[in-house]
């Protein structure tokens, strides 16, 4: 049986022990085994969780671990997932029973697929993305490493995302539409083309901010 330990014990960390709850392998191919949180009494008012068992820099990585980094903002993920990654540890990818999935999409290793998220035929998504619930990734889009798509976002067909993105609540990225590395998308806005390489745009349609 594997063992999950939760990278985070915040609210999307508990959102996230639910989510394990919900799988019919639960208990069967794995156990939760527990949180690592810098903050000890993250979970402190919250009852009914698997407990903090230790920090990211102090946790020793065991056969049967498999991690799961549940911090949202991208240099977060990417801070607290790299000591893991170093000490030679696997990462889940954890993909919630009411998504759906065509059977030629691919998505690797530790990302995150919340409920109801659909993902298209042809699609293809990188390492440690974080794709929330109700989104809609349509057919050949191509999402890089460690991008986060929010909730109820619709990235159209052939849309390339690149490589650390944050896609705010509730935006759309049009047909072959290209968000570059490290760009950020506000909420509710309209990617009508093309976002450049670290820029932040807003608005429908988007421009830089």
């Amino acid at each position: 049986m594997k063992n999950i330990i939760l990278i985070g014990a915040r609210g999307m960390g508990r959102t996230i022990h639910n989510y394990l709850e919900e799988f019919k392998e639960y208990n069967s191919d794995f156990n939760i085994k527990g949180f690592l949180d810098d903050k000890k009494d993250a979970l402190n008012g919250f009852d009914n969780y698997a407990p903090i068992i230790g920090t990211v820099d102090d946790y020793c990585v065991c056969k049967d671990d498999l991690f799961i980094c549940t911090l949202g903002d991208i240099p977060y993920r990417k801070k607290y997932s790299q000591p893991i990654i170093d000490k030679g540890g696997k990462f889940y990818t954890l993909i919630h029973p009411l998504a759906r999935i065509m059977k030629d999409a691919q998505i690797g290793e530790g990302t995150i697929v919340g409920p109801w998220a659909s993902i298209g035929s042809g699609a293809v998504i990188g390492e440690h993305c974080l794709i929330q619930t109700s989104s809609l990734i349509g057919h050949d889009v191509n999402i890089g490493d460690w991008s986060r798509i929010d909730t109820h976002v619709v990235c159209t067909g052939g849309a390339k995302v690149g490589n650390n993105v944050t896609i705010h609540t509730g935006a759309i990225l049009n047909q072959n539409a290209i968000v570059e590395d490290n760009a950020k998308v506000g909420a509710g806005s309209f990617v009508l083309r093309k976002v450049k390489q670290g820029d932040t745009v807003f608005g429908n349609p988007a421009k830089k901010l």
